[in-house]
C-alpha cells in the first residue's frame, strides 16, 4: 500500500460460490475442491464458532484440480484430478473423491484416491488443518484475522482449544504428524494406489463443548424426523420431485432442538449467518411445511413461547407478550451496519402475529388439542400485545428503534434502505408496514376462532372471558382491515397499488413492492382489492422469469442485486403464490409457482435465500452473501405442492379440500406422506383435474370439484 492510501473497509464475505452443508448447529463452507482455506467465510462452524478454519488435502504435495461437486443437507461430495500423477497423456488417470458428511459437532470425510493408470502410484496424501475460534458475527463483519490456535499433537492427529470448544482432528490410517509453531498441523500419509484400484484416507473432526453460551441449541435432525412419514412426489414435470426432495433434506438438517426442552425442534433460519432460532423465519418455515406434519410447528411455537416477552426493555425491544426476533449465543455486533443486538432480541413487528397464525394453522392441520390448549396463556399474552401494545394512536402497528443500535426496519425487509418512496427516497420512522397490518388482521381472527373452539370443549374448563376476547378481537380485525384499505392505496385511478407502509408523518410510502402480496389470503382485503393486488404482482415490472421482485423495476433506487430493493426472495415469491391461491386466483398462483420451479432448476434444486432475476443468458444469479440453504426457502417447495393440489385441511371440522387448478400447474401429480392429524394420505391429481385421496379417515369428508 502506497503512502497516504487507506486499507479498504471490512466487508461481509460472499458465499455464493462455496459448497455448503449443514447438520443442526454444525455447518461447513468450502471451496469447489472441498478444501477449507480460511478465506472469507470458509470454515467448519459449531455453535456459531469457526472451529476449523483450514482443511486442505494435497496429493503428492500438490493441490488437485477441481472437476465437480455437489451438496445437499449434511453432505458434500467433490471430484478432483491429480493431473501430476499417473500415466502420461491428455486424459486424467488419478482422481481424488472427497465425501464429506457432517455429524453432531463435527464431520467425517472419506478421501478416496483412485487410479486408472497402467502402473501403481506411490505418493502421499497430506491433510493440513487449523482452527481460529472466531465467532460468526466477526466473520460476517469481515474482521476475522484467521490466526490459528495453538495445537496439541495426538497419536493420530491433533487438537486445539478455543473459548468454548475443544476440536479433535484424527486421520486414519495414521501418518507423520507435524505442527509448526503458531501454524497449522500437517498429517502426511504414504499411500500406494494399485493400477485400477483405490486407497482411502478418513478424516474425522470431533468438537466438544467446554463452556456454555446463551443459546446452545442441540441437533434436531438426529432427534426427530419432523415429517413423520416417507414423503414422495411423482409428477409429470420431474423437476418438481427433485426440488421437493432436496428442499426437505435441507430443511431436515437445519433443525435444532430447544436447549430447555430437547424434544422440541425448530428450523434454524439459515446457514451460515442465521443458524439459530428466528421468530419470523422459523415460524414461516413451519407454517409453509404444515402439509407434512405439525411436529415442526409445535416445537417452534413452544420454543418461542418460552422466550415470549415479560417486560418492557428498550435495549432488547422487548414488551409483554411479544415474540422474539432472534436468539444468539453472544451479542451480534456489526460496526459497518451500526448495530449491536443483544443475545435475545425482540425487534420485530410481525413475529407475534405470525406466531398466532401458526398456532391456528397447526390446530387446523391436526396439532393435538391438548398441546394447543397448553399454549393458551401465551396466546392471551400475544393477543394483548397485538391489540393494546403494538398499535399507535391511529390504530396501526408500528415500529421504531428506540435503542439507536437495533434494527432500523423490523419487518421481514429489515435492511436499513428497504422502505422507499417511488423516487427511491428512504422513508422515515415510525413505520407502519402494510403486511404487518394484514398479518394482525388474520392473527386476530385466528385467535378468536381458537378462543371459541377451545373454550367450548365439553368437560373442559374454559376462561369465562374467552368469548369476550374473541368478540373484541373480531372487532379489532374489522377496524384494522378498514384502516388498511383506507390508508394504503396509492397511485393513479387506473392502476392503484398498496403502498409499502405509512411513514412517521402518516403518509403512504408509495414505493411499489412485493409487500402487498403478503396481504393476500389474510382476510384484510375485499375480493376486488385482492384481484387488483394479484394483477399488479403479475405485471412484468414485478414478475420476472424466476419470481417476484421485492421492488419494482420502475421505482427509483431499483437494484436487481439490492438486498430488498429489486432482488427476488424465494419465500417472498412463494408467499405471494400461496396468497393468490388462498384468494381463489389459481392460475396466477400457478404462473408464479412455475417460475419458482424454474429458479429451483437454475440453482441445482437448492433455492437460495435471495437472487437476482436479471442474471446471465436467461439464468438467475445468487445474491453473493445469501444463506444457502435457508429454512423458509426450503419450505417454499412445499407451497408448490399446496398450490398444485389445491390442498387445504380442517381437522376440527373433519374436512380435506383438494381443488387443483385447471389446467394443472405441473401436469399429473401424486404426493405421498401428507399428514392430516395422525393420518397419512396420498393425494393424486390428474392432468385433467381428477382427484384421488388414499388414507382419508372414515369420519372425514373430501371436498373437491
Amino acid at each position: 500500500m502506497s503512502p497516504g492510501e487507506h486499507a479498504p473497509p471490512p466487508r461481509q464475505p460472499w458465499v455464493h460460490d462455496l459448497a455448503v452443508s449443514v447438520h443442526g448447529n454444525t455447518t461447513a463452507l468450502s471451496a469447489a475442491t472441498g478444501d477449507i482455506t480460511g478465506d472469507g467465510a470458509q470454515g467448519l462452524y459449531v455453535d456459531d464458532v469457526r472451529v476449523l478454519s483450514l482443511l486442505v488435502v494435497e496429493v503428492g504435495g500438490q493441490a488437485c484440480v477441481a472437476v465437480g461437486g455437489a451438496s445437499s443437507g449434511d453432505r458434500s461430495e467433490f471430484l478432483s484430478s491429480a493431473r501430476h500423477l499417473g500415466s502420461p497423456g491428455p486424459d486424467p488417470t488419478v482422481e481424488l473423491r472427497r465425501r464429506r458428511r457432517l455429524v453432531p459437532g463435527g464431520l467425517i470425510e472419506s478421501v478416496l484416491l483412485t487410479s486408472s493408470a497402467a502402473d501403481p502410484v506411490e505418493t502421499t496424501v497430506s491433510v493440513v488443518a487449523a482452527g481460529d475460534g472466531v465467532d460468526i458475527a466477526v466473520v460476517k463483519a469481515g474482521r476475522a484475522s484467521g490466526s490459528p490456535l495453538p495445537v496439541s499433537l495426538t497419536g493420530s492427529g491433533a487438537s486445539w482449544l478455543s473459548e468454548r470448544h475443544r476440536t479433535h482432528l484424527r486421520v486414519e490410517p495414521a501418518g507423520e504428524t507435524v505442527a509448526d509453531p503458531g501454524g497449522p498441523v500437517r498429517v502426511v500419509v504414504p499411500v500406494s494406489v494399485p493400477a485400477g484400484g483405490s486407497v482411502e484416507v478418513v478424516v474425522s473432526v470431533d468438537v466438544e463443548r467446554t463452556g456454555a453460551s446463551g443459546f446452545d441449541a442441540g441437533v434436531g435432525s438426529e432427534a426427530v424426523d419432523w415429517t413423520g412419514a416417507e414423503v414422495g412426489v411423482d409428477a409429470s414435470d420431474p423437476r418438481l420431485a427433485r426440488l421437493v426432495r432436496a428442499s426437505l433434506d435441507d430443511l431436515q438438517h437445519l433443525l435444532l432442538t430447544d436447549p430447555d426442552a430437547p424434544s422440541d425442534v425448530f428450523a434454524a433460519a439459515g446457514t451460515p449467518w442465521y443458524l439459530t432460532l428466528f421468530g419470523r423465519d422459523s415460524i414461516w418455515a413451519a407454517r409453509l411445511a404444515l402439509p407434512f406434519g405439525t411436529t415442526l410447528a409445535a416445537g417452534t411455537l413452544r420454543a418461542l413461547a418460552r422466550r415470549q416477552g415479560t417486560q418492557h426493555d428498550d435495549a432488547r425491544a422487548e414488551d409483554l407478550g411479544k415474540i422474539p426476533h432472534e436468539l444468539r449465543r453472544a451479542d451480534d455486533v456489526d460496526p459497518s451496519a451500526d448495530f449491536s443486538l443483544p443475545p435475545v432480541y425482540y425487534g420485530t413487528v410481525d413475529a407475534t402475529a405470525l406466531w398466532i397464525c401458526l398456532l391456528h394453522d397447526a390446530w387446523r392441520w391436526g396439532m393435538p388439542q391438548e398441546e394447543v390448549r397448553t399454549l393458551l396463556p401465551h396466546l392471551r399474552a400475544a393477543t394483548t400485545w397485538l391489540t393494546d401494545v403494538a398499535p399507535g394512536d391511529d390504530g396501526l402497528l408500528k415500529y421504531v428503534d428506540t435503542s439507536g443500535v437495533g434494527l432500523v426496519n423490523q419487518g421481514w425487509k429489515d435492511s436499513g434502505d428497504s422502505i422507499r418512496w417511488r423516487d427511491g427516497t428512504i422513508a422515515e420512522a415510525p413505520i407502519a408496514l402494510v403486511e404487518a397490518q394484514a398479518y394482525a388482521v388474520e392473527a386476530a381472527r385466528s385467535a378468536a376462532s381458537l378462543y371459541r373452539a377451545l373454550g367450548a370443549q365439553e368437560g373442559v374448563a374454559s376462561d369465562p372471558s374467552d368469548e369476550a376476547r374473541a368478540a373484541a378481537l373480531e372487532t379489532f380485525a374489522d377496524d384494522l382491515a378498514a384502516r388498511l384499505r383506507a390508508c394504503f392505496w396509492v397511485g393513479p385511478d387506473d392502476g392503484r397499488w398498496l403502498a409499502l407502509a405509512l411513514d412517521g408523518q402518516g403518509r403512504a410510502v408509495d414505493g411499489l413492492g412485493s409487500n402487498m402480496g403478503h396481504c393476500l389470503g389474510t382476510g384484510a382485503l375485499t375480493t376486488a382489492e385482492a384481484s387488483s393486488v394479484v394483477a399488479t404482482l403479475l405485471e412484468p415490472r414485478m414478475l420476472g422469469a424466476h419470481g417476484i421482485v421485492t421492488f419494482a423495476h420502475d421505482n427509483g433506487g431499483f437494484n436487481p442485486l439490492g438486498y430488498h430493493t429489486g432482488s427476488v426472495w424465494t419465500h417472498d415469491t412463494a408467499i405471494c403464490a400461496w396468497g393468490m391461491w388462498r384468494e381463489g386466483h389459481d392460475q396466477g398462483a400457478s404462473i408464479v409457482a412455475r417460475r419458482l420451479l424454474d429458479a429451483g432448476e437454475a440453482f441445482d434444486y437448492r433455492l437460495p435465500e435471495l437472487y437476482s432475476d436479471a442474471g446471465v443468458l436467461g439464468a438467475p444469479v445468487p445474491y453473493p452473501a445469501s444463506c444457502r440453504p435457508q429454512a423458509w426457502s426450503a419450505a417454499s417447495a412445499v407451497v408448490l405442492l399446496t398450490v398444485a393440489l389445491g390442498l387445504s385441511v380442517d381437522v376440527p371440522a373433519r374436512t380435506v379440500t383438494v381443488r387443483p387448478p385447471r389446467p394443472s400447474t405441473f401436469g399429473a401429480l401424486t404426493v405421498h406422506g401428507i399428514r392430516v392429524g395422525p393420518a397419512i394420505l396420498t393425494v393424486a391429481v390428474g392432468a385433467d383435474g381428477t382427484v384421488r385421496v388414499d388414507g382419508l379417515p372414515e369420519d372425514f369428508t373430501l371436498v373437491s370439484d
